[in-house]
């Protein structure tokens, strides 16, 4: 379906050339017409299929038709301050041709520079629910003329325990408004809360049970203390374009990072130590190809948008299904090809069944000609640690660390293999 058959406002058609927009995606070419046509929505698609868009152009379809201008009449609830901006690049895009403003709201940074831009009339909100609430409570973000609130990413909102905020946001808009509902996963909290706040909607599934099509994925079984070695090893024998390499803690990830970095590669890490600042350059080497590395927690497995990833490396196997589908996600985005590995160690056995489950089949075993799989552990020293300077891979898995806080590119990339 081509963009032209949506009957869009004609000024929008700058954004959509601009965004390089031609032929719509699955998940945009279901969802427009009904959002277009003001109906409430529940939709749930894969990463990387242009979904931002299939909620952003109706929004500014809307906007563009007439009611008052300067104040806040759209609403996007994001989970982290990544995916705000994210969605705010789309917005900016996409409303090229017209002089609808939009503002981004998330701590982590002063508040100020986000109150002038809602005193300049900011028409679109795109925000993370604790500084929004902060702002309603201070009188800077008014709510009364909401039309349209969009709930992005929702069942990661609640993982990261913001329903109560969210519930609080929804009593905040006005109850005549439209309303569209985008989750992965639609768990217990989720479909309630869907329930309590949608009206008659229109329930838009793409399919988002198994991992993307487009991505190969390999296990790679190793003795826990041998992960850093593999990986560097891994590293050196692949074709790469841009790695993103996930670990389960804040700490692993700031370790990982730093024996990459000594090995010689271009890397940089994302995780919640990191201020916002570190944050958003981290991100932006990474997608400029400053650096062709990332290690980063589960912050980056939502919303992260760089077409280029061509391999998600899984120091650590994630705890659940949901969140290996989202990590790997990151590549093999809008029919590229990406590959997915995975360092496994015995204590993963579990995990591996359901997504052996999940794919319909047993994921490959992989092994590297001339890795020393046998070496043994580093000594430890009289203290008791390790001997200075070697790696700690901790075999044990530690607590669940509390959650922290998606262009559609045409090219297919041919899939890299192990040199």
């Amino acid at each position: 379906m081509n963009f032209t058959q949506f009957n869009l406002d004609p000024r929008l058609m700058q954004g959509v050339k601009k965004a390089g927009y031609e032929t719509a995606t699955p998940i945009q070419e279901a969802a427009m017409p009904a959002a277009l046509r003001g109906r409430d929505i529940i939709g749930t698609a894969q990463t990387g299929t242009g979904k931002t868009a299939a909620f952003v152009l109706p929004i500014l379809n809307k906007l563009l038709s007439g009611g008052q201008r300067n104040v806040p009449r759209a609403l996007i609830v994001a989970p982290t301050r990544e995916l705000a901006e994210q969605i705010n690049d789309v917005v900016k895009v996409l409303a090229a041709g017209t002089k609808i403003k939009s503002v981004t709201i998330y701590g982590g940074v002063g508040a100020n520079p986000q109150i002038q831009a809602l005193r300049n009339g900011a028409e679109i909100l795109i925000a993370c629910p604790g500084r929004l609430l902060d702002l309603i409570n201070q009188g800077y973000a008014k709510m009364g003329n909401i039309e349209i609130l969009v709930l992005d990413e929702a069942d990661r909102m609640f993982d990261m325990g913001f329903l109560p905020d969210v519930r609080r946001i929804v009593k905040a808009v006005p109850a005549k408004r439209q309303t569209m509902f985008f989750s992965a996963t639609f768990p217990a909290d989720v479909e309630l809360l869907a329930q309590q706040v949608l009206t008659q909607p229109q329930k838009i599934a793409m399919g988002i049970v198994k991992p993307a099509h487009t991505v190969t994925h390999a296990l790679y079984p190793v003795p826990p203390h041998l992960k850093s070695a593999l990986l560097l090893e891994l590293l050196k024998r692949t074709d790469t374009d841009s790695v993103l390499v996930f670990t389960r803690t804040k700490y692993r990830a700031q370790k990982v990072s730093q024996q990459i970095l000594r090995a010689g590669f271009k890397v940089t890490s994302l995780h919640g130590d990191r201020s916002q600042g570190q944050r958003q350059s981290a991100l932006k080497g990474f997608k400029d190809g400053t650096h062709n590395i990332m290690v980063a927690t589960d912050i980056a497995a939502r919303g992260l948008d760089v077409e280029s990833i061509s391999h998600v490396i899984n120091y650590d196997m994630p705890d659940t299904a949901d969140a290996y589908i989202h990590r790997i996600g990151r590549t093999g985005r809008a029919q590229r090809t990406g590959d997915a590995f995975t360092l496994i160690t015995d204590e993963d056995k579990d995990m591996i069944k359901i997504l052996e489950r999940i794919m319909g089949g047993p994921i490959k075993r992989e092994t590297l000609d001339g890795f020393d799989y046998k070496a043994p552990a580093p000594p430890r020293s009289e203290s008791g640690g390790r001997g200075r300077g070697a790696p700690r891979e901790d075999s044990r898995r530690p607590p669940r660390p509390a959650p922290t806080p998606k262009s559609y590119g045409r090219n297919r990339l041919a899939p890299r293999k192990i040199k």
